[in-house]
């Protein structure tokens, strides 16, 4: 695809963001260390700053989600335990199946109800029994926001509590756990309420390059240390990537509001084609149904008009901190151009 639009409007996802200058700079002065020796400051700055922001003990920094989520696994599970999770979800199908491959730890996939939730009747009943025939249930895994959709927190503390009182750790992968916070209304700290572990993103919506965070107790971090180890994930001097990540928690929560704001427009503009069938975001994910017979073609205009988007006759659009309202307004123009 041709790259002679200065400013492409990438609705693909929220990874394609670019850091700003503001962050950029903050990259440029970080203090460095070697973070394997646990001497990089702006590392150390960034895992504890994380942890109390969210509430636990300890943090550890990796460069992408499917690592700390696999980390997290890993340290809960031993060799031929299970973990139950979502049909949907991304640790059980958008990782590689790392889980199984490299952790040798089963999956109990479960179907995610319409809200994304996984019902607790069936958490309860795909708990194994303790017996030699079956793998051990350890943990459940949940997700929020999962394809765009918040879990409500009554749902969160009902499902958590139930792992809990069954024998269960509990692990959150938060890719966007920040819109989930926004869209509720509620801290940082209250949307991971009941989770011991939990992957916080860097680099969806929140803006950074590169990175996540994992978080949970002391002990289980430092066991953590040595997975990201054999994993390939110990890392030298990776402040200057920590601090786009810590700039990151600083100023780009709140604003991820304007991304909320900006999705709900952008699916209101598109609801009025006749031809289209649009889904009401909760956060800064929606889905459009699109004419198989106008697709390709759909998907030729857009480019024409500087605007990516993975069209298909399901097509997930996503806006993020460098989608304006400029850009929302210039969406809707396109795709009415096009059907009308």
């Amino acid at each position: 695809m041709s790259d002679r639009h200065e400013h492409w409007i990438d609705l693909r996802s929220d990874t394609v963001t670019q850091p700003s200058s503001a962050m950029r700079a903050a990259m440029a002065a970080a203090a460095v260390g070697d973070d394997v020796y646990a001497d990089d400051p702006t590392v150390n700055r960034l895992q504890d700053f994380a942890a109390e922001l969210f509430g636990y003990e300890a943090g550890l920094f990796a460069a992408s989600g499917t690592q700390t989520n696999l980390i997290a696994l890993m340290t809960h599970c031993g060799r031929g335990d299970e973990y139950l999770v979502g049909q949907e979800a991304h640790t059980y199908k958008y990782e590689g199946g790392g889980a199984a491959v490299l952790g040798s730890i089963q999956p109990q996939p479960i179907a995610n109800q319409a809200d994304g939730s996984i019902a607790l009747s069936d958490i309860a009943a795909y708990i194994k029994p303790d017996d030699m025939h079956f793998a051990r249930t350890r943990l459940l895994a949940l997700e929020n926001t999962i394809g765009g959709r918040v879990l409500s927190q009554d749902y969160v503390l009902a499902a958590t509590r139930l792992a809990h009182d069954k024998g269960l750790a509990t692990h959150l992968d938060g890719a966007r756990v920040c819109n989930a916070a926004v869209k509720n209304g509620i801290s940082l700290r209250a949307a991971v309420e009941g989770f011991d572990t939990v992957s916080v993103c860097l680099s969806k919506g929140l803006g950074a390059p590169v990175g996540s965070v994992l978080l949970g107790p002391k002990a289980f971090i430092e066991q953590g240390k040595r997975w990201r180890k054999m994993l390939g994930g110990g890392m030298r001097q990776a402040g200057v990537i920590a601090a786009a990540g810590q700039y990151a928690l600083e100023h780009n929560v709140e604003r991820l509001a304007d991304d909320h704001q900006n999705a709900a427009d952008l699916s209101s503009g598109l609801a009025g084609i006749e031809q289209l069938r649009v889904t009401t975001p909760q956060t800064n994910i929606f889905y459009v149904e699109i004419p198989e017979a106008a697709v390709a073609g759909l998907r030729e205009h857009l480019a024409r008009q500087g605007i990516r988007a993975s069209i298909g006759t399901h097509t997930r659009l996503v806006t993020h901190l460098d989608i304006s309202k400029e850009d929302v307004q210039k969406t809707i123009a396109a795709f009415k151009d096009f059907f009308q």
